[in-house]
């Protein structure tokens, strides 16, 4: 399959979108890349924005519509890029879109084949914290809202040479191709637009705060999906061991950032805003809910972040102690978390206990960006990230 296009931007959450629908406007002819089955990004995992509090997806759904119907842009999901090679002034690429095994020009994203999988795994989109089937879209509101079948957990490959099939026999649309297979599409293009975003920090590397061992030691991106109305948990904040809504929760700003043990001495930027933002929604959805940030400083660098953490301290009542946690240990009896630090204003160490612990983790290049940088020829920094020009 060869065709013709004019710029090729990789990643299809907010910032690709974006790059995409600005070319557009411009009349340029936009091929719009995502490896994963609908585009979105993390901002669709999101329930708020800062500093305004405005819904995430508020803003990012429309522009999603945007970008499948704008007739300027090629939109390939669930594909990733292959192949590069310089031709003069352009780029000759090759696109590999992998099976989904299902016929997007006749599914109708009805979700009938998903309700009767008998396959329940953890959903990556919910943090794990959540469940999808075998045969799923990602989130209600994909761009394309098209099924995709999991073939690493689909029934109808392996369990003892047991085979299902049940979407295929549900399916009114017969969607379902099982035959499907990859497909390559070569395109020239005159310029590429890396919008790959990241990935989180991996917070079982500070083993000091227990995560993954105390179930109510969280991430923040983990909190977001708890706060969502389309999470796990209908958008109730519920503690992870026992159900419970926490009435104290304790928030730790730079867990994979600015930290020099772990290798990653950079910040983030917006990890600071993230827990304000979390804050003031946590004091909104459990209003007597006790809420401390402890951390190095606190960087408000941008338009209005000042105001907003004012307004975070003044009339919401958050607590912020500048000072590192040294560690976190839990209480056998009710699992809560005790926590020691230095409060370094005070000039004192102390030690608390909360029901819940958010670690603000901090961001990395996407998984992706190793292979990216071999194929597009671009170094890579010493954090992994591509080196500009």
């Amino acid at each position: 399959m060869n065709q013709t296009t004019g710029i090729l931007v990789i990643g299809g959450g907010i910032a690709g979108i974006q790059a995409a629908l600005d070319a557009a406007e411009q009349g340029v002819d936009v091929c719009l890349v995502e490896k994963s089955s609908s585009i979105g990004g993390h901002m669709a995992q999101l329930d708020k924005t800062f500093p305004t509090l405005d819904c995430s997806a508020c803003i990012l759904t429309p522009k999603m519509v945007e970008v499948a119907r704008h007739p300027n842009i090629k939109l390939l999901t669930y594909s990733e890029l292959h192949e590069v090679k310089r031709n003069g002034e352009s780029f000759e690429v090759k696109i590999l879109k992998k099976p989904r095994f299902i016929d997007e020009t006749k599914c109708t994203g009805c979700g009938t084949c998903a309700q009767h999988c008998p396959v329940e795994i953890p959903n990556e989109f919910d943090m794990a914290l959540g469940v999808r089937k075998a045969i799923y879209v990602p989130f209600p509101q994909a761009i394309p809202l098209k099924y995709t079948i999991d073939d690493e957990h689909c029934l109808r490959l392996t369990i003892g040479g047991l085979k299902c099939g049940l979407c295929s026999k549900i399916c009114q649309a017969k969607a379902v191709n099982f035959d499907q297979k990859p497909e390559v599409i070569s395109l020239t293009v005159g310029a590429i637009i890396i919008a790959t975003g990241f990935e989180a920090f991996d917070a079982r590397k500070k083993s000091e705060y227990g995560y993954g061992r105390y179930p109510n030691v969280i991430t923040s991106l983990e909190l977001e999906r708890l706060l969502n109305a389309s999470g796990p948990t209908g958008g109730h904040l519920l503690r992870l061991s026992d159900g419970r809504i926490p009435k104290r929760v304790a928030f730790i700003q730079c867990v994979g950032s600015r930290d020099h043990q772990v290798g990653r001495s950079f910040c983030s930027r917006a990890c600071c805003m993230c827990a304000v933002k979390n804050g003031i929604l946590l004091r909104e959805h459990v209003h007597d809910v006790d809420v401390t940030i402890f951390g190095i400083d606190l960087r408000a660098y941008g338009k209005g972040f000042e105001e907003f953490y004012q307004r975070a301290k003044n009339e919401f009542n958050i607590h912020f102690i500048r000072g590192r946690v040294s560690r976190i240990l839990e209480v056998s009896e009710t699992k809560n978390l005790l926590l020691r630090a230095e409060d370094t204003e005070a000039g004192e160490l102390i030690e608390r206990e909360f029901d819940m612990v958010v670690l603000s983790v901090g961001m990395e290049p996407s998984s992706g960006t190793p292979e990216l940088s071999k194929v597009l020829d671009i170094p890579i920094d010493e954090y992994g990230f591509l080196l500009e020009k």
